[in-house]
């Protein structure tokens, strides 16, 4: 009997170690920072706040409300490392026979191409401050405007939203058959902002279906508390970018910023989320605080703290964009990262490009 049970013991925890060696994990390889404010064909290459790769181009949201547009370019990787960041387009938005972009404010946070249609799948904040309601809209690859997508109820109340806080990072499906976006930071009726203590702050994920062009399902992610003391007046943490790399299962990039903090200014990690059986679908609900619910499944799984030495000037910059990008020498996918440096506006920031690779598929 003693035999049989240190057997199943053995069993057990065999199987329990294979699961854990099984997780995701993800490796920081290399860093590319471009000079600031590169003029290319009468733009300015900045706001870099969303990316995605196909057909070996890259595709760039820029997020300048001013002038809505987006770039095409390449990214060389040698020996694992990026070699060359080259542009070979600029794309404006610009209204033909539908004044779409002249009646919606573009806060353009996030894009990516949809690989059946080559059509571009673009995110826009809107500007609560303003009025506008946030936006998701589909162009072709030339940026003409052709339909965009029904917002659930909540997202129709303006009151309800924080001022560029709305649709930050999106992701294709790995179904083909619909898509991911995710707010930057929760509704009023569902919690408060992230701040130094630990509060309830849930944002919503929402899965978009590319038939009906409408929400059909929308879960709750929780946004971790801020981890430094205040300095300044500024200190926000909220989701900026994600990638669906399996069936409901997440890389999500959490950005906090905190003023007077110089080059510390920036935390960022990833966190591998993930819906499961017990995940509750809150499309249907009204106020999160009011209800109960089991938001994804989180952990933790790169904290940029931890390579801060290898980066320039020791910085971690404002994060906004992740895609895959192409397979390495060792045959892992590639992760590519990007920051939006906003122009230089709030003082010296980068264009920095960030390679890593996904480990212990």
């Amino acid at each position: 009997m003693m035999k049989k049970y240190i057997f199943l013991l053995f069993i057990i925890k065999l199987l329990t170690s294979c699961k854990q060696n099984n997780k995701i994990e993800v490796n920081f390889l290399d860093e590319y920072v471009l000079k600031d404010s590169i003029t290319f064909k009468n733009t300015i290459i900045g706001g870099l706040s969303g990316i995605d790769i196909f057909k070996n181009n890259f595709y760039i949201v820029v997020d300048d409300a001013k002038n809505p547009r987006f770039l095409k370019g390449s990214i060389t990787i040698v020996e694992d490392k990026i070699d060359t960041i080259l542009f070979n387009n600029v794309q404006l938005l610009k209204d033909t026979l539908i004044p779409f972009y002249k009646n919606n404010y573009l806060d353009l946070e996030s894009l990516f191409v949809n690989s059946t249609t080559s059509e571009i799948n673009f995110f826009s904040e809107g500007s609560v401050n303003k009025g506008n309601k946030p936006t998701v809209f589909v162009t072709d690859l030339n940026g003409q405007f052709k339909y965009e997508y029904e917002l659930p109820d909540s997202f129709q109340k303006l009151d309800n939203m924080h001022h560029n806080a709305v649709f930050e990072g999106a992701s294709k499906g790995v179904s083909k058959k619909g898509f991911w976006a995710i707010m930057e930071a929760p509704l009023k009726s569902d919690g408060e902002k992230p701040t130094f203590t630990k509060t309830q702050s849930p944002v919503r994920l929402t899965y978009f279906d590319y038939q009906t062009k409408q929400a059909t399902k929308q879960f709750a992610y929780q946004l971790e508390k801020i981890t430094k003391p205040a300095k300044g007046n500024i200190n926000l943490n909220g989701a900026t970018a994600i990638l669906e790399y399996a069936k409901n299962k997440f890389f999500i990039l959490e950005r906090t910023y905190q003023n007077n903090y110089g080059a510390n200014a920036n935390i960022v990690r990833i966190f591998d989320a993930e819906i499961n059986n017990t995940t509750t679908d809150i499309l249907k609900t009204k106020s999160l605080k009011e209800s109960n619910y089991i938001p994804l499944k989180k952990r933790l799984i790169f904290n940029f703290e931890e390579v801060k030495e290898q980066l320039t000037a020791g910085v971690i910059d404002n994060i906004e964009g992740i895609a895959f990008g192409p397979r390495l020498t060792n045959g892992r996918q590639s992760l590519i990262l990007v920051s939006d440096d906003n122009f230089q506006v709030y003082g010296k920031q980068l264009n920095q490009f960030i390679l890593m690779e996904i480990v212990k598929e």
